[in-house]
């Protein structure tokens, strides 16, 4: 807990980030907020968990906030982790947050929030841009995404750290999506300048396979770091069309090496033509 008398309801910042992501010092305690938890379920008959986010979106769009917002869930320093059966909607901030925890299955949930809430992520097994603490086996499949900004997406930055590797993206629908894929070494996303500048993140070993979205309005961003190139990469049976009338705009590619298997429209040059779909391995 925070206890220098200014937030009563808060704990303190994440250790691998040193400061509240939105505010400096502490961050507002999420709904449902466990540390050094095991055997951990929360499920329900599709019930739903209501964050009443809009004071807090406003209170962001207002700059009036005194600390970062609050998540729905957050688990930290926690295994075996069910969440399962519950409906999601209208976040403070991010929905399921699950933090140098290990052996965490999420299913069969929905997660609902107005297109223009901020920050209103789904899932965050923190692919960034916090990465510091590293995010490595994870495996995101069967899922259906609509109304979003980008649909599938890997970020951090200079400063961040950590290793991203043996990550699964897979069976995944999407409508109205402003970017489809974007995996981004450069989001420019510190909350101050006090970073360290020689702390460089590893991406490597990334699987987005078996996607189909409708009315995508650009296609993908690869953009890795340029001493520090995004490796291991594969792209396989991906079909990522444009409204109807419109062109489909390139995708935009940079320090990026790996495989590419049949991907329409054709993506990054960087990336290796195979011939077949089990070109792309992967760790499950």
């Amino acid at each position: 807990m925070v206890n220098d008398g200014y937030c009563s309801l808060g704990i303190a910042p994440l250790p691998s980030y040193g400061r509240g992501r939105e505010q400096p010092g502490g961050r507002y305690m999420s709904f449902l907020h466990g540390d050094g938890l095991h055997d951990v379920i929360i499920t329900g008959e599709n019930g739903t968990i209501d964050g009443q986010g809009l004071v807090w979106w406003n209170m962001w769009r207002q700059r009036t906030l005194r600390f970062t917002r609050p998540n729905l869930i957050e688990l930290m320093n926690s295994r075996s982790i069910i969440i399962s059966n519950v409906i999601f909607k209208n976040s403070p901030f991010w929905n399921i947050h699950p933090v140098y925890c290990s052996h965490v299955v999420i299913q069969y949930v929905t997660i609902l929030a107005p297109a223009d809430s901020p920050n209103t992520d789904g899932i965050d097994p923190a692919i960034g841009s916090e990465t510091s603490g590293g995010v490595q086996d994870v495996l995101a499949e069967h899922i259906n995404l609509f109304n979003m900004g980008v649909g599938i997406h890997l970020k951090t930055n200079i400063g961040r750290g950590g290793v991203i590797r043996n990550i699964t993206v897979s069976n995944v629908y999407m409508e109205n999506a402003g970017k489809g894929i974007k995996i981004s070494g450069d989001v420019g996303d510190h909350p101050d300048e006090y970073y360290n500048h020689n702390a460089i993140p590893v991406i490597k070993n990334i699987v987005i396979k078996d996607v189909w979205e409708e009315r995508v309005e650009q296609p993908g961003l690869i953009r890795g770091l340029r001493n520090a190139s995004f490796t291991e990469i594969c792209l396989s049976n991906i079909n990522l069309r444009g409204a109807i009338g419109q062109r489909n705009l390139p995708w935009q590619c940079s320090d990026v090496s790996g495989v590419v298997v049949q991907v329409s429209p054709w993506s990054c040059s960087q990336l290796t033509s195979g011939r077949h779909i089990g070109a792309c391995s992967s760790s499950f």
